[in-house]
């Protein structure tokens, strides 16, 4: 297994860190604090940083500091031995990516580089919101799995939308309609492939996390449903089928923007029926799951952020996922209102383990 971690990290203008540099431990790095200081704007960071995107907003904009123009995060990060740096620049909702100074082919080639994983409060809607956040983690496999799947969804949505349009402005009979659904079946069956191969990965996973850290006596089953049918023949005539209802609905009646990862804990259905410690449970058994599934493709353990989840814990939940980081081998970056929960579980005395204090957007290293 190789090894993976960001040593030097360089923030300016990002949100209300003005000016952070920083040298993060290979294993553990605990950021304490008050709430409303910084902790989550430097986890955001180091997403952005390796993602090139945000986990709490898709605006470029938000994150610029108040009142500045830019913003730009810069990382040296070290994979078995081999250094590289790698920088995030944003600018009126535009950003530039580089790797050793070098523009990457795209985004997708960026953010494949040093994968990470992110639990946060908002990740609460991936067992108790809408479809599009369970999308959206099979899309993060899938993109592990088969990189073209990020192209393949982008070309769906595109066309898709100009589906929609045409049924809007020139109803069901315009003479371009056959060709914008030849685009979304092509695309769509790609997709769809890609996300039932990361389904497929991700749900025993997650099982095998959930009776861990899950309360027992339950057993989590999830399983994937796609939105449209899996022969490209029957997709096509279902779009032909529906071109007027979809034009009136306003949405494409199939499709995989309509795929689903159902969710049920023994009879009954996660969302709407869990509690909240339940639903906790099941989000962090599904982060915990992607990660084992990016580890066995990628081959190294990603960068595992963890903001604030003693909060969004119970005690003994708390406490299984303390225990399990423990023999954590991969680099974590945890944030806490409460430094003396990291000190009771045993984790202060991890090899490779530093603790910053957040106070205003100041980041110090405490040892």
């Amino acid at each position: 297994m190789r090894s993976l971690a960001i040593g030097s990290l360089s923030i300016r203008d990002f949100r209300n860190l003005a000016k952070v540099d920083i040298d993060l431990g290979p294993r553990f790095n605990v950021l304490f604090g008050e709430n409303g200081q910084g902790k989550t704007n430097l986890l955001e960071a180091v997403y952005v940083l390796a993602t090139s995107r945000s986990f709490r907003t898709a605006r470029l904009e938000d994150l610029v500091a108040s009142g500045g123009e830019t913003a730009s995060i810069r990382g040296h990060v070290v994979e078995t031995g081999e250094e590289r740096e790698q920088s995030v620049g944003m600018r009126r909702g535009l950003r530039a990516t580089r790797i050793d100074g070098k523009r990457p082919p795209s985004l997708a080639a960026y953010a494949l580089r040093t994968p990470v994983v992110v639990f946060h409060p908002g990740a609460m809607t991936l067992s108790a919101g809408a479809g599009i956040e369970r999308r959206r983690l099979l899309d993060r496999i899938a993109l592990h799995l088969s990189p073209a799947s990020l192209e393949h969804g982008v070309s769906y949505g595109k066309a898709m939308r100009a589906r929609q349009r045409v049924l809007e402005n020139r109803g069901q009979d315009a003479g371009d309609l056959d060709g914008w659904e030849e685009l979304m079946v092509r695309h769509g069956a790609a997709l769809g492939e890609a996300r039932a191969a990361a389904a497929g990965q991700l749900i025993p996973a997650a099982h095998r996390a959930f009776a861990r850290i899950g309360p027992a006596g339950l057993e989590l089953d999830a399983r994937y449903e796609p939105g449209a049918p899996q022969d490209a023949a029957a997709f096509r005539a279902e779009l032909a089928k529906n071109r007027r209802r979809d034009g009136a609905r306003g949405s494409a009646t199939v499709g995989p923007h309509r795929d689903e990862l159902t969710l049920r804990l023994g009879e009954r259905a996660v969302r709407g029926m869990a509690s909240q410690g339940q639903h906790r449970a099941v989000v962090l058994a599904l982060e915990l799951g992607e990660i084992a599934v990016v580890t066995a493709t990628r081959g190294v353990r990603p960068v595992l952020l963890l903001d604030d989840v003693s909060s969004e814990l119970d005690r003994e939940r708390t406490a299984s996922l303390l225990d399990a980081l423990r023999e954590e081998q991969g680099q974590v970056l945890l944030t806490t209102t409460r430094p003396e929960l990291i000190e009771a579980a045993g984790l202060c005395g991890v090899e490779g383990r530093l603790s910053f204090r957040v106070v205003d957007g100041t980041i110090t290293a405490m040892g």
